[in-house]
């Protein structure tokens, strides 16, 4: 049984945890670009090994489903419906056999995710089921779905046949795992942060940039009164991972995303928090980034908190799922 696209959407792309492990050959992780948003999808259709996920960018698929499913949606707010009947997100939703699910755009943010009970069954690369299209590894060569694409999916996750669609009554408050205010993302100082001129470190943290549309699972890019160093600086290039901010010759930084490279020649003057990755992912072209300083220790904190919620909440919903079943 299986997922027919009727229609791609934006950019739509198969994600797990990514492929971590394999900087030395030059292979970067890739993965969900807002992990939390992954994982609680997953939880609410009652996943626990790590199963793929569909990445939605601002605009979505048509998705036709061969048999009865269970589907969550994450992360952005996505308009999504099945015929007439508006589909809410962050709440677990039976779908029967035949069904056709249309997902348009996003209200806000940038990143949706589609999961479905029992994981899409595509073939694993060096142990993921993510697409990396900077790469070009992954399910369906590495690239991003189109119509007529046919994902299969888990038997061992299918539910029983019914003849009408049926909403769970409880699901996820989306509040802290969606930041609506688009506040400030923490700023970890780079390696070559000292090397801005006076100006521009206090740049760096006082003015809001904006994404520009070039932005991409790769690398935000960012726009703004540009940044400059105090004097040239001659690098080879070094090792870098999502999150790192760049210094390109235009004066415009770039933060490194979920398609990060591992090796970068640019100045590195900063490093965003990991706990604020997801939320710099959730950026649509034209919104405000502003970055505030965080020391380590901090950051750390922050990291280590946000996981342990997070791990509560999945456990508290994995739990009530199955004393539903």
């Amino acid at each position: 049984m299986s997922v027919q696209a009727l229609r791609s959407g934006l950019l739509t792309t198969l994600q797990d945890a990514g492929r971590p492990g394999h900087a030395a050959l030059g292979i970067g992780r890739a993965g969900a670009a807002d992990g939390p948003a992954w994982r609680l999808a997953n939880a609410l259709v009652g996943n626990t090994g790590g199963e793929a996920a569909l990445e939605i960018t601002l605009q979505g698929p048509t998705l036709c489903f061969e048999r009865a499913a269970r589907i969550a949606l994450t992360g952005a707010p996505i308009d999504a419906s099945v015929g007439e009947r508006p589909l809410p997100p962050w709440t677990a939703v039976d779908l029967p056999a035949g069904s056709v699910l249309r997902l348009r755009g996003m209200r806000q943010g940038c990143r949706s995710y589609l999961a479905v009970r029992g994981g899409f069954a595509v073939p694993a690369v060096l142990g993921s089921r993510s697409v990396d299209l900077h790469a070009r590894l992954g399910p369906l060569g590495g690239r991003a779905l189109v119509a007529g694409d046919v994902l299969p999916l888990d038997e061992t996750g299918g539910i029983e046949a019914i003849d009408q669609l049926r909403i769970r009554r409880w699901g996820v408050d989306p509040q802290p795992w969606f930041d609506f205010a688009l506040g400030p993302l923490a700023l970890l100082p780079g390696s070559h942060a000292d090397r801005l001129d006076a100006a521009s470190r206090e740049r760096l943290h006082r003015q809001p940039f904006r994404l520009a549309a070039s932005s991409n699972r790769t690398g935000a890019r960012l726009e703004g009164e540009a940044l400059a160093l105090a004097a040239p600086l001659e690098l080879v290039s070094e090792a870098v991972l999502p999150g790192t901010v760049q210094l390109p010759p235009s004066g415009q930084p770039i933060a490194l995303l979920a398609e990060a490279p591992v090796t970068g020649g640019y100045p590195r003057i900063g490093q965003v928090a990991a706990v604020d990755l997801p939320t710099l992912a959730q950026r649509r072209p034209g919104d405000a980034v502003q970055f505030v300083s965080i020391t380590l220790d901090e950051a750390l904190e922050r990291q280590n908190a946000r996981e342990r919620d997070l791990q509560r909440l999945v456990q508290r919903v994995l739990d009530r799922g199955e004393s539903e079943r």
